[in-house]
C-alpha cells in the first residue's frame, strides 16, 4: 500500500514512542532533556502531518484513522511512564486514558457504519495541554530544587484530566445519538430486505395439516 508523506510522518510519530520510554526509564545522564527532546519531536509530528495534509489535499481515511492512534500512544506511554517515575498520578491519568479508549471505541463504531471521526477543536486543545503538562512533569524530575516545577506539573496533569474529560463527554454528545440512528435504520433496511419465503411457510403448513 502506498504510503504518503503526511501518513509516514505518522508512522515517524509512532516509531519515536518505544525510543521515548527508553529515555524516561533509563539512568542515562541527561535523560529527562533528551526525553523532552523526544516528546516535542513527535508532538511537532503531529502538528506537521496535519498541515502537509491539508496544505497538498492529501487528506486520507488512513490518516484520518491512524494520526490519533499515534496521538494516544505518544500520551499513553508517556504518562504511565510519568507514573513509574512518580512524577503523575496513576488516578488521573487512568481517567485520561480510560477517555482514549472509549474515544476510539466510538471512532471503532463509527468506522464500521462508514463515518469517520475527526479531531474536534477541543480534541485539539486537549492534545495542547498534554504537551505542556507532559513537558512539565519531565522536567519536574530533574529542576525541582525549588519544588516549583513538580508542582506545576501536578497542576498541568489536573488541567490535563478536565480537558480530557470535557472533550470525551463532547465526542459522545455529538457523534453517539447520529450513530445509533443509523445502526437503527441499517437493522431496518436489513429486516426489509430479509426474505419473506421462511414466514409464509409456517402458516401454509398449518392450512395443508387443516385440510388433511
Amino acid at each position: 500500500m502506498f504510503v504518503n508523506v503526511p501518513n509516514a510522518i505518522t508512522l515517524f510519530r509512532i516509531f519515536l514512542v518505544p525510543l521515548l520510554v527508553v529515555l524516561l526509564l533509563t539512568k542515562l545522564p541527561a535523560r529527562e532533556y533528551l526525553a523532552l527532546a523526544v516528546f516535542l519531536l513527535a508532538a511537532i509530528t503531529d502538528w506537521l502531518d496535519g498541515y502537509w495534509a491539508r496544505r497538498f489535499k492529501k487528506v486520507t481515511t488512513m490518516g484520518t484513522l491512524l494520526d490519533p492512534v499515534a496521538d494516544k500512544l505518544l500520551v499513553s506511554a508517556a504518562l504511565i511512564s510519568l507514573v513509574d517515575l512518580q512524577e503523575a498520578d496513576a488516578w488521573a491519568v487512568c481517567i485520561i486514558l480510560g477517555r482514549e479508549f472509549a474515544v476510539s471505541g466510538l471512532r471503532s463504531i463509527a468506522s464500521s457504519h462508514g463515518l469517520t471521526i475527526a479531531a474536534s477543536k477541543l480534541g485539539k486543545w486537549k492534545m495542547v495541554s498534554q504537551i505542556v503538562g507532559i513537558s512539565l512533569m519531565i522536567l519536574g524530575g530533574k529542576l525541582d530544587d525549588i519544588g516549583l516545577w513538580r508542582k506545576t506539573g501536578r497542576a498541568a496533569l489536573y488541567v490535563m484530566t478536565a480537558m480530557a474529560l470535557i472533550s470525551g463527554v463532547d465526542y459522545f454528545r455529538r457523534f453517539l445519538k447520529p450513530l445509533l440512528a443509523r445502526e437503527r435504520l441499517e437493522k431496518d433496511a436489513r429486516a426489509a430486505a430479509a426474505p419473506a419465503g421462511p414466514q409464509l411457510a409456517e402458516p401454509e403448513a398449518r392450512l395443508r395439516k387443516t385440510a388433511l
